[in-house]
């Protein structure tokens, strides 16, 4: 449904929303003072009735534009779906709150994101680049999109260090799944590569050179093992792998750029650092981390793999205990008539403002101007919200060549 930026050497806008889905409110000026109804406070943070039915709208469109469901089947699958949306935006507030309780810091991470896409968009401009990008995601604020990549980023880190680093998975467990499954792992020709981009901005003359005279001298520095490629783009590379040291993953024949491929794939490849190739956000510069021939792979070559396959069913009961025990140790209350289906057992949620007759309300207003964030899923089932209330984490793989262009403006 949204469009993709042609991004070489760092992630599409679908990436960098791990896949999930943007809302975008309504962001005309109210002719008259709109009230939410506050049905959730989380630590502080409130939700309100007005972003459950924005998101029960948005899944609506998303079942008919994509299912084509219709009438009372639209209806049973709107209500099936809508279910644990408390639970999704509680869940997401838990894991920022958590992650800023942990002192995980990923500005420089979501800055270097979208200084990509700016210079990929050829717009210097900030103002008229602002504008570009709402345009694109239509109608999401250019404020929304950095806090709502920033949310992904911290949302991440909190899975990563507090679940899956939590996980062991015995090595007798790896060879009797690769010992059931050897057939899955006959291969093709293929190599494993890290990168480091350079980039050109706004492609003015001036950068061009200046962005090349660097590129080549880290490519200087990494052949002459003056320190470690990883380091150097964890320090250097402006595509977002720079935080997971410059990994792109794995590649076969026919899935890189033609001019790529030729070097990488020559014969003995392994550990070649390529000269500074120009690329549309810059210059890339790629380092063959394996060569793998074709046929049987080893088990130790795929033992990342088969970890990964192997913990995949039990990240997601250790992520919901976690997220349960958040739940147990947060300050939460929820409004009579709305259920959180990820409930901690025992935990009293009971709103405290039983005497009040009316509902507690917040300002449509006042809730935008604590930056009210949309519909962000980052996990299977988690959200981004993060609204104050007024009273009291593998890295993506990214193929570095370009898929679905986006036509700059003219």
């Amino acid at each position: 449904m949204y469009p993709k930026f042609a991004l070489t050497g760092f992630a599409s806008v679908a990436v960098l929303l791990a896949g999930g889905a943007l809302f975008a409110a309504d962001r005309s000026e109210p002719k008259m003072q709109l009230v939410e109804e506050i049905i959730a406070k989380v630590n502080g943070q409130i939700i309100t009735r007005g972003e459950l039915a924005e998101r029960r709208t948005y899944l609506a469109e998303q079942l008919r534009e994509e299912k084509g469901l219709s009438g009372d089947t639209l209806e049973a699958e709107l209500n099936k779906e809508s279910a644990d949306f408390l639970r999704d935006q509680i869940d997401q507030l838990l894991l920022v709150q958590k992650a800023k309780e942990l002192n995980i810091n990923v500005d420089a991470d979501v800055n270097r994101k979208i200084a990509q896409i700016q210079s990929e968009s050829k717009i210097a401009d900030p103002d008229k680049f602002h504008e570009w990008l709402q345009q694109q995601l239509h109608g999401i604020s250019f404020e929304d999109f950095k806090e709502q990549n920033k949310n992904q980023l911290l949302t991440q880190r909190v899975i990563s260090e507090e679940v899956y680093q939590n996980i062991t998975i015995p090595m007798a467990d790896v060879q009797k799944y690769y010992d059931a499954h050897k057939k899955e792992f006959i291969r093709q020709e293929m190599v494993s590569l890290k990168e480091i981009l350079i980039s050109t901005g706004d492609d003015s003359p001036a950068k061009v050179a200046a962005a090349e005279k660097k590129a080549k001298s880290i490519v200087e520095r990494a052949r002459n093992n003056e320190a470690k490629f990883s380091d150097l783009a964890r320090q250097y590379s402006d595509a977002p792998t720079a935080t997971s040291d410059g990994d792109l993953g794995v590649f076969k024949r026919g899935d890189l750029a033609s001019d790529i491929e030729a070097i990488v794939f020559k014969p003995n490849s392994k550990g070649t650092v390529t000269d500074p190739i120009r690329r549309p956000a810059g210059f890339e510069i790629y380092k063959v981390e394996e060569h793998y021939a074709a046929g049987q792979a080893a088990l130790e070559e795929v033992r990342s793999d088969i970890m990964n396959i192997l913990m995949e069913p039990l990240v997601k009961p250790k992520l919901r205990a976690y997220l349960t025990q958040l739940r147990t140790n947060a300050y939460l209350q929820i409004k009579p008539g709305y259920i959180d289906s990820g409930a901690a057992p025992g935990k009293d949620t009971t709103w405290q403002d039983a005497a009040q007759l009316k509902p507690e309300t917040t300002t449509k207003e006042a809730v935008a101007a604590k930056q009210r964030k949309k519909f962000l899923h980052v996990i299977p089932y988690g959200h981004v919200g993060n609204q104050q209330e007024t009273s009291p984490a593998p890295p993506p793989a990214v193929t570095p060549v370009q898929t679905t262009p986006v036509t700059p403006p003219q």
